[in-house]
């Protein structure tokens, strides 16, 4: 108690700010994280970050960060369920159809005139968008000559994404939004279907390769025709946005396709004037320069 006392009194002769307890607790979350699950977190939207482990907290009984840090680390339900909160809720089957529609209308007709086809899907809980690309391209008679790249910001993402096991929350709903973003065929065609889950074929499965990639760090994987990128930079602190906005102009193709979620776009980027939207519905960019 004296030692305290004494400590708390140097550091106000010194005027020295005391750091905020929430944010030391929450910066060693991060730092525990990367070190045990290969899970880099850092590049994260504050807020974003903070309203996650609140509800981690709430879910998991604790009272402080310290205390989810500990449960995360010796309990690897938790830790698995935190890794997916993280991600975001953007995983569910055939999210935001109208976007998907858009792509069908106004994007793959012409990506038909290239004989070969690379898509990026960058960010965080996003694998189901890949694997909806996937069944909507092979609708298309595409599959076969396309790849798509699924990548996350750590090792967990990764083998969720390649596990292929999605929740659906209801069959009749996931065939809705199924055709509402353009798919004609039976889900089945495409999708194993039970009660709870729903999982891709393995014909889908073979056009797809998922991998880590820290968009605060890491260079381009390739060159592409299309980005799908729904709701990840919202997820992001602004540096890593401005980051992530010239890495994806970098690696698309001269005429090549981005796409957007809803509410996001191309406003005040540093190469905004390279874009012209290609739907007024929908926050699909085409690259023009």
């Amino acid at each position: 108690m004296v030692e305290q006392v004494a400590a708390e009194e140097a550091r106000l002769a010194l005027n020295l700010p005391r750091e905020d307890l929430a944010d030391i607790e929450l910066q060693l979350l991060l730092d525990a994280l990367l070190r045990y699950g290969a899970c880099d977190f850092r590049c994260f939207n504050q807020a974003v970050l903070r309203r996650r482990v609140a509800d981690a907290m709430r879910a998991e009984g604790v009272a402080t960060i310290s205390g989810l840090q500990e449960r995360l680390l010796h309990d690897e339900r938790a830790f698995a369920s935190f890794v997916s909160s993280i991600r975001s809720n953007a995983s569910t089957p055939f999210a935001d159809p109208g976007l998907f529609r858009a792509f069908v209308a106004n994007v793959i007709p012409l990506l038909r005139t290239y004989s070969f086809l690379r898509i990026w899907v960058p960010g965080a809980g996003l694998s189901w968008d890949a694997y909806a690309l996937a069944a909507l391209l092979d609708e298309a008679g595409l599959l076969a000559r396309t790849v798509i790249y699924g990548t996350f910001v750590n090792d967990a993402s990764v083998a969720i994404a390649k596990s292929g096991f999605y929740r659906h929350g209801g069959r009749a709903n996931l065939e809705a939004r199924a055709r509402l973003a353009g798919l004609e065929a039976p889900i089945t065609q495409y999708y194993e279907v039970d009660e709870e889950f729903v999982v891709p074929r393995e014909r889908l499965l073979e056009s797809l390769m998922f991998a880590r990639h820290n968009p605060a760090s890491d260079a381009s994987i390739n060159e592409f025709q299309a980005i799908v990128a729904r709701g990840f930079l919202p997820l992001l602190n602004g540096a890593v946005q401005f980051r992530l906005h010239s890495l994806w102009f970098e690696s698309l193709t001269h005429l090549g396709f981005l796409a957007l979620g809803t509410g996001e776009s191309l406003t005040h980027s540093a190469h905004e004037g390279a874009f012209r939207q290609v739907t007024a519905e929908q926050p699909i960019f085409r690259r023009l320069r």
